[in-house]
């Protein structure tokens, strides 16, 4: 069964015409995959979730600053990358530590990981790609589960797209590695 894509921009401009049901279908669309995204750079579910909830307040807000020169998805990820790098940046400079870090938090990223992975062979990519280093895991990420294009990724990872695609080939060499045997099947 494919998945039907959505036309952002029009459902944006549908949220700018007041179509509250548009809103609704974007925060659908992405929200666990941006809440996703963000945690891969906080480790924290619940400030991952706080960070997503702001960006979305923000592109709800702030009608008009959407210009749809890039994807819908990809301008909410940029917006989700910066704010997460902004939290750490304060993290660091107040002193705090990460909530996982003085909590065991795994059970509840388990149901984060099995709302978005949901099934079995899914989890096993998924962790054989967190022991990817953290560039080519993000590359992964936007490319294959966000389904963002080449460009768009770069965007958000502020690289160029020979980067990403470097980056894609190293990981999948290297997950073909970690996965063995049983990732031929997989991958």
């Amino acid at each position: 069964m494919s998945k039907q894509r959505y036309d952002s921009a029009e459902c944006y401009r549908r949220f700018i015409s007041g179509d509250e049901d548009a809103a609704n279908q974007i925060m659908d669309e992405v929200f666990l995959g941006l809440v996703y995204f963000i945690e891969g750079y906080v480790h924290d579910v619940h400030s991952a979730e706080d960070i997503a909830m702001d960006v979305m307040a923000e592109l709800f807000s702030r009608r008009r600053k959407y210009d749809s020169r890039s994807s819908l998805k990809t301008y909410i990820y940029m917006l989700g990358r910066s704010r997460a790098l902004d939290s750490l940046k304060r993290s660091r400079i107040v002193g705090f530590a990460p909530l996982s870090a003085a909590e065991n938090l795994s059970a509840e990223s388990e149901l984060l990981e099995e709302r978005v992975l949901t099934s079995e062979r899914k989890r096993i990519v998924h962790d054989a790609i967190a022991r990817l280093p953290e560039d080519m895991c993000e590359a992964v990420h936007l490319i294959y589960f966000e389904e963002l294009s080449y460009e768009e990724a770069a965007r958000v990872m502020k690289r160029s797209r020979k980067q990403v695609d470097n980056l894609l080939y190293r990981a999948k060499k290297e997950l073909r590695s970690i996965l063995g045997d049983e990732g031929k099947e997989l991958l």
